[in-house]
């Protein structure tokens, strides 16, 4: 006789799975079947999607905001702990000082989104450059580039 799983039980699998998936990239993870790696891979994805969207959210915030994509570098990507980092530039090229509200995204080597932040670069003086860390929400594995989204000087 076979099993039948409940919704319940796939999902609660699938979630097993996709913290599996996370921590060995996707590959040789045992115990997952084809419906449990798609179920995860699933799971990923929509996360990906959302912290992307609260991204936008943020950058949707900034009032009077000035398109300075331009302005902003990322530097190569490195670790701090568990977490992915990235050293972020600003250059002002204005007289006067500004503040900068930028979104960074994560990607893996194929170009798929991994994580996305948000992160202020405040008071960076007029001709004058400023860095910071952005620092991926979760453990990503794997070879990432940091690359600049968006980034408004107010």
């Amino acid at each position: 006789m076979t099993r039948t799983r409940t919704r319940a039980r796939t999902r609660s699998r699938a979630a097993v799975c996709a913290a599996a998936l996370l921590a060995l990239a996707m590959t040789g993870v045992t115990g997952c079947t084809d419906e449990d790696r798609q179920a995860a891979e699933d799971i990923v994805s929509s996360a990906t999607a959302a912290v992307a969207s609260a991204a936008e959210e943020k950058m949707n915030q900034v009032k009077d905001g000035v398109n300075a994509t331009d302005n902003v570098k990322a530097g190569a990507t490195g670790t701090d702990g568990d977490r992915t980092t990235a050293e972020i530039t600003a250059t002002n090229p204005t007289d006067s000082n500004a503040d900068y509200t930028v979104w960074v995204n994560f990607r893996d080597a194929d170009g798929n989104l991994l994580d996305a932040v948000v992160l202020s670069i405040d008071g960076v003086e007029p001709a004058g450059s400023k860095t910071s860390t952005a620092r991926s929400n979760r453990t990503l594995s794997g070879a990432t580039k940091a690359e600049i989204q968006q980034a408004l000087r107010h």
